[in-house]
């Protein structure tokens, strides 16, 4: 009986282990699922196109998510600028940020876009983007551990400076003009005189301001958002480069994303292309405008006198990057 009584015991005890068992497993299936966050940061001010367009990535694709997931946005270089926010993409502490002229550090290919004046509009952009980024430009930007979601607007760049206003090249002899980290914008600027510095873009409004730098390039959407126009008495109208800026995510840490992260991701950047070119074109006279209430002077530089003087950087480009000839060629053929 002894032997019978211990038996069931250990009967009734292997019972209760197995319903404690069951009863902690359908707890912990009750249990909500931590939602995983998703940082989008952006170097760029926050009231800028870059800094908007982010945002509204950031919201839609919250929206698109659900409370499963939570988007965190930061702007205004809170996270770094490009280059540290590309680092953070490869170390998966940010998964998407926006660059635009670094690409050609990742990739010397994407100095496509540094060439002058080859972008004529936002439609040829589009051409450029569907035929050549995603097909050329993204898989070399993957062989770098990044991956290219979508081209967005940044926009036509212009000159600005305290110096004098901008017709020809030869208005640039000797200004101290702030350039990106593009090893082709500095080769322009200087093949059209200036002495070019590269510098991040936070530290240009006091550069300009202190006289450190005479005076930068870029897009008006730009200029405005980190209110350069305060700072600056030339605008200079030349809209020597189209600079697009990249939806980018780290590719390691996008391999790793739930597949509906990756489609939404996908969906919400593809609508927001349209959407930022839209904008950048809305925004392109009312921005000219407002750099003129704040006392600017503003002129329309001869175009024609600059795309005289850009065909050595043409020739450059053509020598230092295999390949990149026929790139140019394909881009140019694109334009109606």
């Amino acid at each position: 009986m002894l032997f019978a009584k211990g038996r069931e015991e250990n009967i009734m005890k292997t019972i209760r282990n197995g319903v404690f068992a069951s009863l902690s497993t359908l707890v912990l299936a009750a249990a909500p699922v931590a939602a995983e966050t998703y940082i989008v940061a952006v170097g760029a001010a926050s009231n800028s196109l870059q800094g908007r367009s982010a945002s509204k990535f950031a919201e839609d694709l919250q929206a698109k998510l659900g409370d499963a997931h939570t988007v965190e946005f930061y702007a205004d270089g809170q996270l770094g600028d490009e280059k540290e926010l590309l680092q953070k993409l490869r170390l998966g502490t940010v998964q998407f940020t926006l660059v635009s002229s670094i690409m050609t550090n990742v990739a010397p290919e994407f100095a496509l876009f540094d060439m002058p004046f080859l972008v004529q509009d936002r439609k040829h952009l589009k051409a450029i983007d569907a035929e050549i980024v995603q097909s050329d430009l993204a898989p070399k930007a993957e062989t770098a551990g990044l991956k290219v979601l979508s081209t967005w607007e940044n926009g036509f760049r212009q000159i600005t400076n305290n110096t004098r206003p901008i017709n020809t090249p030869a208005d640039l002899e000797g200004l101290k003009i702030r350039t990106p980290s593009s090893e082709w914008r500095v080769s322009m600027f200087k093949e059209w005189g200036a002495n070019p510095t590269p510098m991040s873009f936070s530290e240009v409004f006091v550069a300009l301001q202190t006289g450190t730098m005479d005076g930068q390039e870029n897009p008006l959407t730009n200029i405005t958002g980190a209110n350069f126009q305060e700072v600056q008495k030339y605008l200079s109208l030349t809209g020597h480069v189209y600079s697009p800026t990249y939806l980018t995510s780290g590719l390691n840490d996008w391999n790793e994303l739930p597949e509906d992260v990756q489609s939404s991701a996908i969906d919400v950047a593809a609508s927001i292309q349209d959407w930022s070119l839209a904008q950048g074109e809305a925004a392109d006279n009312d921005l000219v405008e407002k750099v003129k209430a704040a006392g600017v002077e503003v002129n329309q530089a001869d175009k024609k006198a600059f795309i005289e003087a850009s065909a050595p950087i043409y020739a450059a480009f053509a020598e230092a990057v295999e390949g990149s000839e026929a790139l140019v060629k394909r881009a140019q053929e694109l334009a109606e």
